[in-house]
Formats: C-alpha cells, sequence, structure tokens
C-alpha cells in the first residue's frame, strides 16, 4: 500500500518472524499472535497499538461466533448428563463384536458424539476418560488407546455440526448450511478408515472383542438413545431447511441437551451444571481470544496485501484445480503443526481464497479441503492439541504414541486424496438437497 513505511516483505518478515520466535519461547499462540503485531503497529505512522484492540473487537462483534460457547456447552451438558452413556451403549451394541470392539466403540461414539457437539477437543477430553483406562484394562498397548482415541476426536471438527465450518462460513462467506452437508461424507469415510485400521490393529495383536449383541439388545439400546440421536437432525436440518440460523441452532442443541439431561435422562446434578458452565467459558474464552488475534493479525497481512504478494509466485507455477488442491492441503497440514485450527483458517485461509478462486474451485470444495487438513493438525505435533490431551489423561510422553498416530493417519490422507481428487465427494448431498446454498 502506497505511503507506508514497510514494504511487503518487510512487514511480513517482521509479523511471521516474531510470531514464531514467540512460539519457540513458548509463549500461548493467541498470545503470540497479538504480540506480532505491536512492532508494526509501533513502526507504521499511520497505525498505532489501539489497531489491535479496534480489530480484535470487530472479530467478536460477530453474530455467529456466538454458536462456540454454546457448542462447548452442548458437549459438555452431554458427558455429565447421561447422553454420552447412551450412545455408548448403542455403539457397543452395534459394533462391540468387531475385532478391537472396545477400541472400535471408541470410534463410533465419537461420529455420534461429533453429530452433537462440534468440538474434537471436548470429544478427545471426555473420550479419554472413558476409554483409555478401559482398554488399559482389557489389554490393550497404551499407544495404540492413545492414538485411536485421538485421530476418532477429530472427526467432531468434520462431521456437522462443526465450529471449524462455522468460523469458516462466517470469517470466508461461505453458506454454512453446504458446508454442513458436505461434511456428512468425509467424515463418515474416515471413521470407516479408522475402524478397519482398528481391526488390521486388533488382528495382528489379538485384541478381545465383546459378544455380539442379540437383535433385541440393539433395538432397545436403540430406542433409549433415539432422543440423543434426534440431536444432529435437529441442528443440521433446522439449518438446512432455513428454520434457525447456526447460532440459534447451537442455542437449540444447548436447551435440547439440558432438556435430555435434566428431565429425560435425569442424570445431571446442579453441581454437574456449575461445573459444565465453567469448563465451557474457560474453553470458549480460549478459542475465541485466538479468534481476535488472528483476526487482528490477518488484517495487518490484507492492509500490506501480503496474500497477493505470497500468491504471485505459486500462481506462476500454473497448477490446476487438483494440484492446487494438494497444495492447499499440504500447507494446512503443515500450518495445522504448528497453528490452532481458527486463527489458521482467519489467516491461511484467506491468503489461499483466491488461489482457489483462481482455478475454479467450488468455495465448499476449498473450505472442506481445508478443514479435513487443519483437522488432522490436531494430532500432529509439535501442536497436536487431541493428541496432547489423550497422552496427558494416559500419563504418557507424545513421542512415546507418535508411531501409532502415525500410522493410523496414512489412510486417513488417503480420504483427504479422494476428496481432493472426487470433489462430488464433498459437493453432492449440497447439491442434491440445496442446491442454491452452493456459489
Amino acid at each position: 500500500m502506497g505511503g507506508n513505511v514497510l514494504s511487503a516483505p518487510e512487514a511480513a518478515w517482521i509479523l511471521f518472524g516474531v510470531f514464531f520466535a514467540l512460539l519457540v519461547l513458548r509463549v500461548p499462540v493467541a498470545v503470540s499472535l497479538g504480540l506480532a503485531c505491536l512492532p508494526i503497529l509501533l513502526i507504521e505512522p499511520r497505525l498505532s497499538p489501539t489497531t489491535l484492540a479496534q480489530e480484535t473487537f470487530n472479530a467478536y462483534n460477530s453474530f455467529i461466533l456466538l454458536a462456540v460457547p454454546f457448542f462447548l456447552l452442548t458437549a459438555n451438558l452431554m458427558n455429565i448428563g447421561g447422553i454420552t452413556d447412551r450412545l455408548m451403549n448403542f455403539s457397543r451394541a452395534l459394533v462391540g463384536h468387531f475385532p478391537g470392539g472396545l477400541a472400535q466403540i471408541n470410534v463410533v461414539l465419537s461420529i455420534f458424539f461429533a453429530g452433537i457437539s462440534g468440538s474434537s477437543t471436548a470429544d478427545a477430553a471426555s473420550q479419554s476418560k472413558i476409554f483409555i483406562e478401559a482398554q488399559r484394562k482389557e489389554g490393550y498397548d497404551d499407544s495404540f488407546s492413545v492414538a485411536i482415541t485421538a485421530v476418532s476426536a477429530v472427526l467432531a471438527v468434520i462431521i456437522p455440526p462443526s465450529i471449524l465450518m462455522i468460523v469458516w462460513g462466517g470469517v470466508l462467506t461461505v453458506s454454512i448450511g453446504a458446508l454442513f452437508l458436505a461434511g456428512i461424507i468425509p467424515g463418515l469415510l474416515i471413521g470407516l478408515v479408522q475402524m478397519a485400521t482398528v481391526h488390521a490393529y486388533a488382528k495382528a495383536r489379538g485384541y478381545p472383542t465383546y459378544p455380539r449383541a442379540t437383535m433385541g439388545q440393539i433395538f432397545h439400546t436403540f430406542l433409549v438413545s433415539i432422543p440423543a440421536l434426534t440431536t444432529p437432525m435437529i441442528i443440521i436440518g433446522g439449518k438446512i431447511f432455513g428454520w434457525f440460523t447456526a447460532t440459534e441452532s447451537a442455542c437449540i442443541a444447548v436447551l435440547y441437551a439440558g432438556f435430555l439431561s435434566l428431565l429425560v435422562y435425569r442424570e445431571m446434578s446442579w453441581r454437574g451444571l456449575l461445573d459444565s458452565l465453567g469448563e465451557t467459558g474457560r474453553l470458549a474464552g480460549v478459542a475465541l481470544f485466538c479468534v481476535g488475534t488472528a483476526s487482528a493479525f490477518g488484517w495487518l497481512l490484507a492492509f500490506y496485501q501480503i496474500p497477493q504478494a505470497l500468491l504471485v509466485g505459486v500462481q506462476a507455477w500454473g497448477m490446476g484445480p487438483i494440484g492446487v488442491g494438494f497444495f492447499i492441503a499440504l500447507v494446512f497440514l503443515v500450518v495445522g503443526c504448528f497453528l490452532d485450527a481458527i486463527p489458521a483458517i482467519i489467516i491461511v485461509g484467506a491468503i489461499l481464497q483466491p488461489l482457489a478462486q483462481g482455478v475454479g474451485m467450488d468455495p465448499v470444495h476449498f473450505a472442506m479441503i481445508g478443514i479435513v487438513s487443519l483437522a488432522f493438525g490436531l494430532v500432529t505435533p509439535p501442536y497436536g492439541l487431541c493428541l496432547m490431551i489423550a497422552c496427558s489423561v494416559a500419563g504418557m510422553r507424545i513421542k512415546d504414541a507418535l508411531k501409532d498416530t502415525m500410522i493410523m493417519l496414512m489412510p486417513m490422507l488417503a480420504v483427504l486424496a479422494l476428496i481432493i481428487l472426487f470433489p462430488q465427494i464433498v459437493l453432492i448431498l449440497p447439491s442434491l438437497i440445496s442446491p442454491e446454498f452452493l456459489r
């Protein structure tokens, strides 16, 4: 931009240099993003440190972002109100007789949990407490137990409703309803390859199974679970058919989870409710603080037109839609190793969006490539938040669980490649159910 003291390359070096230097010093990501903005704001005469506060506040002034704490609260209410227990019993009846029964239940429960909560960190925390010690008692290796718990937790941000989809739709102006529909098939495919991986491990290591449930047991556990299984239909159906917005759907999810916990299953105490509210406030504060500082960081990138400068060289490579898709996935996979998914969407998504548009990639296809890639970043060090949570609960070091985690990630990456090569995997449901959501 004309009249600036710093050029785009100089501003980029300062922003990213300070940010990564602070990360090396183990400063939290959200704080590092904010502090990285300060040198620019002090050097540039037309800017001031108050710009940081102003842009951070502008990011919070968003109706869509209200959905984040409500979905987190829904997940916490599920855990204390007996909803998760009912879904676990139904999962056991369905797949407990498969090789590696308890690990199979872990994956299927994550699929059900994902259709309600939208939060991978909440999934990882609750599933780790439920499964890791139980698998240890049944003779599963700790590294396997941690790995399958962590990788299955990422389904919560791929299968709708997803907090990442809501943030992506709000920041990059993509239909959230289309993203909800687009995530269903990729999420189920990833769940299936995780179950196949568990099957292979169980056969190789001799992990135990449970007796096959009778049709009566399956039917009984299904009936008990119907109120819980109705939740994703209410959330997703209401958003798709225009009954309410994404934020309103999150509020309805909270009310419905509270109704089930208090009046139907009757397992939630007032102490449990207060604990859930406190945990929700803590997690929402962390997530939304990231949104604010990342938005200020992204605003400075746009001010100096850094995304355009970064993309000039990439566009010269002359890649087609498939090449751009793999490039976008690679960037998000690498960024996801170091950065939380929400600031990555705000910063990197905005940088790569013109590249996707330049080759005619559908915005929903671009979004799903980015969201799935960032979801995998939740189990890849050094950030790997879901892996860190699972390791913390298990009381083991991340490096001891890394081998099994990487093995499980391989077939999941194959699904990502299929999404890039065959866009209809993500676009078929939006185009069939609500074509007006596309483009």
